[in-house]
């Protein structure tokens, strides 16, 4: 397991940058005259003068978005993968996620909150894939083989409630108790000496390998990182009324921007803990 990840070269202090950079997505949601005006923000307009340029903001370098032809992953596939929602939504969110990343327990309760208003229309589905960053967080590993032995021994349903249970629980950062995995899944039904011995075994570890790659080979140098299937390709126009959302996100190193779109556009990467107002406005113009 070590010797796979450490053949991927992924200097600690760049992902501690990008987590910076994530936990800014997140901290940084405010308006020049406190929450009143927070408050009073509503529908896209209002939205857009929250997470666009306000007067104050020092210029943004010029870079612009680029065509990222490696956001290519693998297919979704609703037998193996961890499904919520349907699997042919117009909108499918791929999550690369780190059990013990405190941005990723954030991004987690707004996905959730996401799928309460678009899921059950049909409209977006999540999908969970695993990004342990061993180099942060030395407990995340064994935490996602956990939840993919609550998947063989509960299905679907029992890998959602167990990861849900996780990001309840964990303090974050290392702060859980790996002697509790067996327990949280004695809490939500499992059999707890099958867990066990499924733990123990290590079947799921390449599982968790494989996804690491595959969330780097994509771009991934931090964690939340999520891929956006759409059904249908952005249009240029759709794609230049996104791109102003993100504006003061740019990373301050290079310009660029934590959104990017493949070749073809019928993907997208978002990076880091993005609040629920931002990425409900995502969703709202791509589904228009």
């Amino acid at each position: 397991m070590e010797g796979t990840k450490n053949e991927i070269t992924i200097p600690i202090a760049i992902i501690i940058a990008g987590l910076l950079i994530a936990g800014a997505l997140f901290f940084t949601l405010r308006s020049p005259n406190g929450g009143g005006d927070k408050a009073r923000a509503t529908g896209p307009e209002g939205i857009r003068a929250l997470f666009g340029k306000q007067d104050g903001d020092k210029p943004a370098p010029s870079a612009p978005a680029p065509a990222t032809a490696s956001l290519a992953i693998r297919a979704v596939n609703p037998d193996s993968d961890h499904v919520l929602g349907n699997p042919n939504a117009e909108i499918v969110i791929v999550e690369y996620s780190d059990l013990e990343c405190p941005f990723c327990r954030v991004f987690h309760q707004t996905l959730a909150r996401i799928m309460e208003e678009y899921g059950k229309g049909g409209s977006v589905a999540w999908v969970y894939r695993h990004f342990p960053l061993a180099q942060l967080h030395t407990k995340a590993q064994r935490e996602a083989e956990a939840t993919e032995c609550a998947a063989e021994l509960g299905g679907n349903i029992g890998f959602w409630k167990y990861t849900n249970r996780i990001f309840e629980v964990t303090p974050s950062n290392d702060g859980l108790d790996l002697a509790r995995l067996p327990a949280i899944a004695a809490e939500i039904g499992l059999d707890r000496k099958a867990f066990e011995a499924c733990l123990s075994s290590g079947r799921h570890t390449s599982r968790i390998e494989t996804e690491y790659t595959e969330a780097t080979s994509a771009g991934g140098r931090g964690t939340p990182f999520n891929i956006l299937l759409l059904r249908k390709p952005l249009s240029e126009s759709k794609k230049q009324e996104l791109l102003p959302l993100f504006e003061r996100y740019r990373d301050p190193r290079d310009g660029s921007l934590p959104i990017a779109f493949s070749a073809d556009n019928a993907r997208m990467m978002l990076s880091g803990a993005l609040p629920y107002e931002l990425m409900k406005v995502v969703l709202d113009t791509i589904l228009k």
